[in-house]
């Protein structure tokens, strides 16, 4: 078991992916065919849930690509169920407190890091993977090692806490929605503003301090550039299905007719 993504950032590559809205396996596969670094599979805004997004997960592993998944919520069933099915991360929205990172943590990661339920699914091959087949507190050690935990810093409360909430053990990094964030600090979609420079700037900070890695989204390729070197280890650009929209009008826009 091993996490590409994980091991590209731990290296210092500065890794590229997108989120996955369009919700069908075969897309899926497609997306891993592409030279990004991993898809990002949305259940927050996103129609699709457990048995869907299985589907979606062994598209992705078909040619390599990491899928992180954005659940819908810090609830339990929702982390535990995931990971189960396959899925290399977990982005964990609206996070609002260092209890819920705790319980995020409680939930997402074996004995000793935390008090995930035990159970030889999918992600382990039913216990078949050879990571799943020997000793029971190495096979604890891998997931909790390879399968990220990312909280979505886009909350007063997790702004406010950030330093406290990047140094939890478990959480792997932090995943910045600079939108849902610009709207907590009253301030939406203004990303110029001194005040949403400083927070970003304290985010990344906070997490460089810890020895965790920042992801950011961003709404295309020149965002993106931006963001890099400002210093964040990765960019989710954009979304599939904008992609598709958009390459198809390219397309009947440069027909002569």
């Amino acid at each position: 078991m091993k996490n590409l993504l994980r091991e590209k950032i731990m290296n210092g590559v500065k890794t590229v992916g997108t989120f996955f809205e369009a919700g069908n396996a075969s897309v899926a596969e497609a997306l891993a065919l592409t030279d990004l670094d991993y898809m990002l599979i949305d259940t927050e805004h996103g129609p699709f849930d457990v048995e869907s997004v299985m589907l979606m997960l062994r598209g992705a592993e078909l040619h390599g690509t990491t899928a992180l998944v954005r659940v819908k919520d810090s609830n339990r069933n929702s982390i535990l169920k995931m990971l189960d099915i396959g899925a290399g991360g977990l982005i964990i929205p609206q996070v609002h407190s260092i209890e819920e990172i705790k319980k995020i943590v409680e939930y997402g990661k074996y004995f000793p890091v935390g008090q995930r339920g035990v159970a030889f699914a999918r992600g382990a091959g039913y216990g078949y993977l050879e990571h799943a087949k020997g000793d029971i507190n190495d096979y604890f050690a891998t997931c909790n090692r390879e399968t990220l935990l990312i909280p979505q810093c886009e909350t007063m409360g997790c702004l406010e806490n950030i330093e406290e909430i990047a140094k939890v053990d478990g959480i792997d990094g932090i995943f910045v929605g600079p939108y849902d964030l610009s709207v907590a600090m009253g301030i939406p979609t203004q990303f110029d503003k001194p005040e949403f420079k400083a927070a970003l700037e304290r985010i990344l900070k906070a997490v460089k301090d810890a020895g965790k890695f920042t992801i950011i989204y961003c709404a295309d390729f020149n965002v993106a550039n931006t963001r890099l070197k400002q210093g964040f280890d990765s960019v989710t650009v954009g979304q599939d299905v904008n992609f598709y929209i958009d390459a198809i009008n390219a397309m009947v826009h440069s027909i002569e007719r």
